[in-house]
């Protein structure tokens, strides 16, 4: 699956603007020298490592798939095409030496072998590093019912009581979070060896607080999930059955993993969704998994005008929105999926 991956960040303002914003502030908050060695694993197109580039650090990305690993080096981004775990740890130590900031966003939560990779993480970070990871948070998955941020390439769904006790038994703690408005709602989490000095910030204990209120630890909670989960496919599928019994045309607007376990759940095929626009060019000319419509680029949904696209990248909505001003204006509509199917 990450031989050959379709994903790519450097084609979102959203997402670009928060790695210049992660970037900026680790150098600043942890004071970083020039020389420090900064690795990011599951590096992509190298687009939050070019931030860091720019504070004159030395940068090195990890990433499995090959056809994005090629785009970093492209850009100036030295990267090694393989995944990491202490294999590859070792490698990175003996050609660069140990690093001072080891970044993982948006990657952590698909790792089947999490000891093999905090394995590495060990070796690779230096005594004094800070390990920094990036996941959805689950009290956001389950308060916002992001269901379709369910699937395969996610193994794991996050909080941080379970966090703890995870890099507790690689001898590490967690000393800082924070949450964030990405991905629906994600924690940014900060990571030291245990014998490194430091305090732990109360926003440690105040989402462990938090998780407790939640009652995350009980089945009730997702039983309740699942209920409004099943009424948010009723509602939707009656909102877009009644806007094709109208005569109305409708696409789909974003070609992510999300968007297609929404259409397999719903079983929203090319009898709803005349086709699916995408401004990635990997994803072009091809065919959503299980429902099969077609996805185009982004510049049809202006040339042809339909009348309501359903955004499948909601956690981009707002960024799409500001994008497609002319399809506005030109009469178009966005439908927003969940938490509560509606017309914008």
């Amino acid at each position: 699956m990450f031989g050959d991956y379709v994903y790519i960040p450097s084609t979102s303002k959203t997402l670009i603007n928060h790695f210049a914003e992660l970037a900026n502030k680790t150098v600043e908050k942890f004071n970083l020298p020039e020389d420090s060695l900064v690795v990011d694993i599951g590096s992509n197109d190298g687009t939050l490592l070019k931030f860091f580039k720019t504070h004159k650090v030395k940068v090195l990305g990890i990433e499995p798939a090959t056809n994005i690993a090629k785009l970093a080096e492209a850009s100036g981004i030295e990267t090694i095409n393989d995944f990491f775990g202490q294999r590859t740890a070792l490698k990175v130590v003996d050609d660069k030496g140990k690093a001072k900031v080891i970044t993982g966003t948006n990657v952590f939560a698909h790792v089947n072998d999490l000891d093999d990779f905090l394995k590495g993480i060990d070796i690779l970070l230096e005594d004094n590093g800070i390990f920094i990871i990036e996941v959805p948070y689950l009290p956001d998955l389950l308060e916002k019912i992001e269901f379709d941020t369910i699937y395969h390439e996610h193994l794991s769904y996050f909080s941080i009581k379970p966090l703890a006790t995870l890099f507790k038994k690689f001898k590490m703690e967690i000393f800082d979070v924070e949450r964030i408005g990405i991905h629906g709602g994600s924690i940014r989490v900060f990571v030291k060896k245990a014998s490194a000095p430091g305090p732990v910030s109360e926003s440690v204990t105040n989402l462990l607080a938090l998780e407790q209120e939640h009652k995350l630890d009980s089945i009730e909670t997702y039983l309740t999930f699942a209920t409004e989960v099943a009424s948010i496919k009723e509602r939707l599928i009656e909102l877009l059955k009644r806007l094709k019994s109208e005569g109305k045309r409708i696409v789909g607007y974003g070609a992510a993993a999300k968007g297609n376990i929404l259409l397999n759940y719903c079983k929203i095929g090319t009898d709803i969704l005349d086709y699916i626009v995408d401004n990635i060019p990997y994803k072009q000319g091809r065919y959503t998994p299980g429902m099969h419509i077609p996805v185009v680029p982004e510049e049809r949904i202006t040339q042809d005008r339909p009348d309501y696209a359903l955004i499948l990248a909601w956690n981009f909505a707002k960024e799409i929105m500001a994008k497609q001003q002319k399809y506005r204006e030109l009469g178009g509509q966005f439908i927003l999926p969940i938490p509560n199917p509606q017309i914008i």
